[in-house]
Formats: C-alpha cells, sequence, structure tokens
C-alpha cells in the first residue's frame, strides 16, 4: 500500500502551556475546522473529544496526552494535546522527545505562566522549533503587547509577531496578517465566516512599525532581503514566508529535522559505534516508543513514532535494550480514544501497536537486521511518597496487580515496598498525581486502597567506643549443652556500612564459628538500641572468646555475638539518624526571600544559589522529615512559579529533643547517652 501522504507534507506538532490556557480547546477547534469532529466539544461541559478519561470530563484538566490526526490542504498534521499541570509533567516530557514541533499556548490576560515556563525549558533540552500563540484575546483584560513582552522577560525568548489584533476584549475583531498585508476580519462568533480586507487606517502605522520588526528579525538569515528591504524594493510574500521557515525552522516536516542519532549496539567481534537513521521511507526501520497504555479493548497499547523506514501490521521489531524480537499484531492510528486499523506505516508516522508485551516507555524498536539504540527518554524522579493498603483481603491481589499496570504506563509513578515497615509505598511527581492514581485504580480495575502518611526510613549508629563487653550464651543442662563467649570492641566507622574484624589469637573462638558470630552481630543490627530502626556505619572487633569442646556450636556463638553487640551499642553513646536530602529549588527572583526562609523553618541549610535563565537555583539540604507536603507550600508560596527537585543525599545525626519524640512514637525509651 503506498504512502497517502509524502513526508515533506506530514507535520508532528504537539501543543504545549500552562494550565489552562485553553490546549484542549484550540485542538477542538482545529478539528472542528479541520473537518475531522461535526461539533465542537467544550471542555467545561466534559465533552472534548481529546480529554477521553472520565477524571479529565469531570476534572476539567487534561491528564494524559492524547494523539490525533487532521488533514488540512493537503497536509497531514498529527497533532498530541498535552496536560498543562506539573504533577503530570512526564506526558509533555514524553511528547516533546518525539515531536518536530511545538505551539506554546499563552493566556492574553496572564502571558507566560509557570508551567508554561516549565515546558518551554522541557522543550529547550529537546531543542523543538516553537511557534507562540496568544489565546483568550476576548477575555477581559487581554493584553497582546504585555503576552509578548512576558516571553522576553520569563522566557528568556526572542517573539516576532506575524500577526496583530485588531481590538482586544468584547471589541476583538480579527488579525492584522503582516505578512500578507492584510486584515483578517471575523463575521461571526466561532470565526467560521471571514472577510479578508485592507488594513483599518487607524492600524497602519502599528502594522508598519510591526512588519518593519518582523523583516529585521528575519533579514538576519537572509542578506539579500535586507538589502532588497534597506532599497525600499517590494518583498515577495513567499519569499518572506520562507525565510520566516529559515529562521525558525516552524514546525518542520520530518524532512527538515536532521537524521535521528543513536547507537549501534556492540555485536560479536563489533563494538559499539554512533549510528543514524535518515527520514526515510527506503531506510531501516527505527521507531522510539513514547507511551504505553492499557486499553480495555485491545490490551496494552504501545504509542511509537517512527523515524525511519515502514513497517507493516504483522511485522517483527527488534527491541535492543532488551535484545528481544517481538511482533506488532495490529497498528493503529490513534483519534484520541477512538482507533483506525493501518495497513502499513512510515518514516514520521505516530502509531499505537498492540502485541508488544517486552516494550517499556523509552525503549527503541528498530529492523531486527539493523539494530540501533535511540536516545532514550530522561524522567524526573518522583518527589511525593505515600502509603497505600488495600481496604478488604479481596483487594489485595488486584491492587498488585493494579499497580504494576499503572507503573508501567507512568515512568514517574513507582511502587515499592518498603522492608521496615512492610508497607506497599507509591511514588509520583505531586500530591494530585497520586489522588488521580489512587481514583483510577477505583475505577478502572475496582480496587478500593486506604492511602496513608509516609513514613521516613530512620537509621542508627554510635558515636563512642565500647571496650571488651561479653557476650555469653550457655545453657548445660545435662546431655548436649550450648556453649559460646565472646569479648567485642565496638567502634564508629563512618561511612563503612558494617566492618567485622577478626582478632582472635591462639584460637580461642575455634575459626569454623567466627562466620557465626559475625552472621549474630549483623542480626543484631537489624534492630537499634535506640528505636528498633537498623545500625549504620558501625565496626565490631572479635576480641577473645571462650568454647567448649563438645558444647559449643555454630548456634551458639551466634547468640553470643548478637547478645555482646547489643550491650555494647547501649555503651557506645547510640544515636538517630535521620536522612538528609539535597534539595535544589529553582525561583524566581523576586519569592528568593520567602523560599530561603521557608527552607531555613524546616530546619534546611542554604549552600549556595546561582542564576539559571532569567530564575534563581537554590541549593539546601533539608531533612526529608520536614519536606512533606513542600510541593503544595512552595506552588503557594510562589505563586506556583517555582520548582524543586530532592534527592537522597546522607544521614545526619537528629537532634536530641526530636529523637525523644520519634523514639516516643516508636514505643521505644530514650536511652542515656554512655549508659
Amino acid at each position: 500500500m503506498p504512502r497517502r501522504v509524502p513526508l515533506e507534507k506530514t507535520r508532528n506538532i504537539g501543543i504545549m502551556a500552562h494550565i489552562d490556557a485553553g490546549k484542549t480547546t484550540t485542538t477542538e477547534r482545529i478539528l472542528y475546522y479541520t473537518g475531522r469532529t461535526h461539533k465542537m466539544g467544550e471542555v467545561h461541559e466534559g465533552a472534548a473529544v481529546m480529554d477521553w478519561m472520565e477524571q479529565e470530563q469531570e476534572r476539567g484538566i487534561t491528564i494524559t496526552s492524547a494523539a490525533t490526526t487532521a488533514y488540512w490542504n493537503d497536509f497531514r498534521i498529527n497533532i498530541i494535546d498535552t496536560p498543562g499541570h506539573v504533577d503530570f509533567t512526564v506526558e509533555v516530557e514524553r511528547s516533546l522527545r518525539v515531536l518536530d514541533g511545538a505551539i506554546a499556548l499563552f493566556d492574553s490576560v496572564a502571558g507566560v505562566e509557570p508551567q508554561s515556563e516549565t515546558v518551554w525549558r522541557q522543550a529547550d533540552k529537546y531543542r523543538v522549533p516553537r511557534i507562540a500563540y496568544i489565546n483568550k484575546m476576548d477575555r477581559v483584560g487581554a493584553d497582546f503587547e504585555k503576552g509578548v513582552r512576558t516571553m522576553v522577560d520569563r522566557l528568556g525568548a526572542h517573539p516576532v509577531p506575524i500577526q496583530l489584533p485588531i481590538g482586544s476584549e468584547a471589541g476583538f475583531r480579527g488579525v492584522i496578517d503582516l505578512v500578507r498585508e492584510k486584515a483578517i476580519v471575523y463575521k461571526d462568533d466561532l470565526g467560521k465566516e471571514v472577510d479578508e480586507i485592507d488594513i483599518p487606517a487607524e492600524l497602519v502605522d502599528a502594522a508598519h512599525e510591526a512588519r518593519t520588526h518582523l523583516i529585521e528579525a528575519v533579514a538576519e538569515y537572509d542578506d539579500e532581503l535586507m538589502e532588497d528591504y534597506l532599497e525600499e524594493k517590494p518583498i515577495d510574500v513567499e519569499r518572506l514566508k520562507a525565510d520566516i521557515r529559515k529562521a525558525t525552522l516552524d514546525l518542520p516536516s520530518p524532512l527538515d529535522v536532521p537524521p535521528v542519532l543513536g547507537i549501534e549496539p556492540a555485536t560479536k567481534g563489533k563494538e559499539e559505534a554512533p549510528a543514524e537513521r535518515p527520514p526515510d521511507d527506503s531506510a531501516p526501520f527505527a521507531a522510539l516508543a513514547f507511551k504505553v497504555m492499557s486499553d480495555p479493548f485491545v490490551g496494552k497499547l504501545t504509542y511509537f513514532r517512527v523515524y525511519s523506514g515502514t513497517l507493516g501490521a504483522g511485522g517483527r521489531v527488534l527491541n535492543p535494550t532488551t535484545g528481544r524480537t517481538e511482533r506488532v499484531g495490529r497498528i493503529l492510528m490513534m483519534h484520541a480514544n477512538d482507533r483506525e486499523e493501518q495497513q502499513e506505516i512510515y518514516a514520521g508516522d505516530i502509531a499505537a501497536a498492540v502485541g508488544l508485551k517486552q516494550t517499556s516507555t523509552g525503549d527503541t524498536l528498530c529492523a531486527p537486521d539493523a539494530p540501533i539504540v535511540l536516545e532514550t527518554i530522561q524522567f524526573p524522579e518522583p518527589v511525593v511518597h505515600v502509603s497505600i493498603e488495600p481496604k478488604t483481603k479481596v483487594d489485595q491481589e488486584k491492587m498488585s496487580v493494579a499497580l504494576s499496570r499503572l507503573a508501567e504506563e507512568d515512568p514517574t509513578f513507582q511502587v515499592r515496598t518498603d522492608e521496615e515497615t512492610g508497607q506497599t509505598v507509591i511514588s509520583g511527581m505531586g500530591e494530585l498525581h497520586l489522588e488521580v492514581i489512587v481514583d483510577r485504580m477505583k475505577r478502572e480495575f475496582n480496587v478500593e486502597a486506604a492511602v496513608g502518611r509516609p513514613q521516613v526510613a530512620y537509621r542508627e549508629t554510635v558515636r563512642g567506643e565500647a571496650r571488651k563487653v561479653e557476650g555469653k550464651f550457655v545453657r548445660q543442662t545435662g546431655g548436649s549443652g550450648q556453649y559460646g563467649i565472646v569479648y567485642i570492641d565496638l567502634e564508629p566507622a563512618p561511612g563503612e556500612g558494617f566492618d567485622f574484624v577478626n582478632r582472635i589469637k591462639g584460637g580461642s573462638v575455634p575459626s569454623e564459628f567466627i562466620p557465626a558470630v559475625e552472621q549474630g552481630i549483623e542480626e543484631a543490627l537489624e534492630t537499634g538500641v535506640k528505636a528498633g530502626y537498623p545500625m549504620v556505619d558501625v565496626r565490631a572487633i572479635l576480641v577473645d572468646g571462650k568454647s567448649h569442646d563438645t558444647d559449643s556450636s555454630e548456634l551458639a556463638f551466634k547468640i553470643a555475638g548478637s547478645m555482646a553487640l547489643k550491650e555494647a551499642a547501649q555503651r557506645a553513646k547510640p544515636v538517630l539518624l535521620e536522612p538528609i536530602m539535597a534539595v535544589e529549588v529553582v525561583t524566581p527572583q523576586e519569592f528568593l526571600g520567602d523560599v530561603i526562609g521557608d527552607l531555613s523553618r524546616r530546619r534546611g541549610r542554604v549552600e549556595g544559589q546561582e542564576p539559571r535563565g532569567n530564575a534563581l537555583a537554590v541549593k539546601a539540604s533539608v531533612p526529608l522529615s520536614e519536606m512533606f507536603g513542600y510541593a503544595t507550600d512552595l506552588r503557594s508560596t510562589t505563586q506556583g512559579r517555582a520548582t524543586y527537585t530532592m534527592q537522597f543525599d546522607r544521614y545526619e545525626e537528629v537532634p536530641g529533643n526530636l529523637a525523644e519524640t520519634i523514639i516516643g512514637e516508636r514505643g521505644g525509651e530514650p536511652v542515656a547517652a554512655g549508659a
């Protein structure tokens, strides 16, 4: 089956912006005007085509990125509508990785908003060309100039308007096309009927000035254009369009994007080497899986973007990350939640495959005879962790299935079992993210779960030394008995974890029992003497002991070692340790004082700051126990304009008064230092 649309007439674009700037509404209008839908869906009525999940329709927000295809003037446009909420930033990240261009949407009243900054930085990371679009010009307080100014101030961008609005707020009537020097006036509310007229007299000067600015900006890429302009020669519309395109690489077709780079994996007799795949149907097949989804009708759906070559339904692809070859059962073209079967797909297409069991987000799919690994997608680490428990025994099994399915779909959602507390802990990008996950478990998998408060993993260690502490386990009551006596020294060993040293001379403890002593000590370390948390960074030295010819056994020495350690830890000034996180907050200058003040209130130590674009990055060390709820507090302190990341750094001693509170909560008794 030959290709229906040539590659140069294909566009893969995404719509990105702050929450509520109008991304989904814009996509709905595109679908309506291109004839893909026959009625416009409204987000606030819960009827938008692109927001197909129940939670999206109820909350009026976009949670997943939906893909669709529209046709316009012989061009085929694949559009991905992305969420604006910072909690679902993974959806934006993975969509930008596979797009060739993006439309950045701004609200004319608010201009550049916090999440617009975040998605703009994500687009910078993947070097995605953008065109900006200022929406909601009919809202009260709409200001086009201010919108363009905020792009310069907050994003450090270089925006050049190619249209000007005619009027604003209730008086918004149309736009001036600066390229063709015409005014487009809307005749009805929907903008379906338009009139093309000369630029109104009162706007001629403004339009002339804006067009001059446009030509000057574009002329940097075309010297002849500058000469013609200075000599006041008429400038051809097609030529100006071509130059604007060159200057922005404005929404490129897959042909304009350089060949995708990757690594040819190492094989027998061959080392791994850089490789590339040009956007060409005749090149070997290469694609990137950017999203995995459970679909109630067809099972597991894998969305992928084809960079080169073609793939037919039923074909086999190699996943070089896992080394497995899989068969693609069916290929579907997606329209939000509807699907259309395809027999074959080509370079530049975005489609979904059914039948890939072993593929996860960020994996490369390629021709089995031409392996290549493309750059994967980097996802941020989850920052909010909470425990989750099924409400009934029946839910227990269903919950683990549901959680593993959801974790497969969403790389920023992680599940683990906490060995110390026995709880199932789920981690995500924010409280809303986890709330939606728990909600989806209830709706899609019928699992009722209760969410608890997160726990902090404390540790214990010793600050002093204990010398020649006895551990004695003797049971001799006729018949074969138990006999094991050991003497150990205990001292701090910062950063060592656990270190065991054998200094036995003259066989006072037979060598076959020494591993048992070490095992006994290690087991005793699992529950510390202060509050029952694991002990770390200690060195136990076995210095002496006594044995019995017939009654000594491995068990006796294991128990003796364990008893010796407990006693030694009591004497060696035991202390409680807490996890300290390395936190980085990127905040606009005006909120710097509030952010630093808040970190100090959380027992944080600010270690420095540096400019980052037009914001400031503050680095600090903060105890994990003080970081709960920080995501929400930071957003409210900074009007949502600051973002933060944190990762585990080290353990530090808990201040005395807090340690007593923690020990009290655990039901332990504080141990006096040196007792």
